[in-house]
């Protein structure tokens, strides 16, 4: 079995997906960071959640996920994001949304945990959407797609809290 560390980020380089060495402290590897951070937290309010959809859409994320961290942590490949998967998301949200009632007031998270936990996703995922921003603020190649998909995630993380709370 091949040992998990291998040494090579001991000087504060890490690799990307397509081979290239950036410092650990580019902002590519900040936004893949805080992707990753998302999945492990959209993990964490999957486990808690009580509805089998909600806990099916989480799942689907946390999966489509990985291939959105591809995207950022690789330079001058095709995006593996698609226009179908946000397709996905809004229809998604539409469906959910359409079964709750009119939101008219501020949501305060802390009634329901799963919710909460949703609510921290969707901050986390906000965190994300502006990392991945400032990596093409820079110059640098980013996927219109990806920054897209994240908007569109954040969303669809305060839907799915509501429906935990309210369905």
């Amino acid at each position: 079995m091949a040992k998990i560390y291998t040494k090579t980020g001991d000087k504060g380089s890490t690799g990307l997906y397509t081979g290239e060495r950036v410092r650990k402290s580019s902002l590519r590897v900040e936004a893949y960071g805080n992707i990753d951070e998302l999945q492990a937290f959209l993990g964490l309010a999957r486990a808690a959640a009580k509805q089998a959809k909600v806990k099916d859409v989480l799942l689907k994320v946390e999966k489509e996920l990985w291939m959105l961290m591809a995207d950022v942590a690789s330079i001058g490949k095709e995006a593996t994001i698609t226009e179908e998967m946000i397709t996905w998301q809004e229809d998604t949200i539409d469906a959910f949304q359409g079964q709750l009632p009119e939101l008219n007031h501020f949501i305060i998270p802390g009634d329901h945990q799963t919710a909460a936990y949703l609510h921290v996703a969707r901050t986390i995922t906000r965190r994300a959407e502006r990392a991945l921003w400032r990596v093409y603020d820079a110059k640098e190649s980013v996927h219109d797609i990806d920054i897209k998909y994240l908007n569109r995630l954040s969303d669809l993380c305060f839907i799915l809290a509501r429906a935990e709370e309210e369905l």
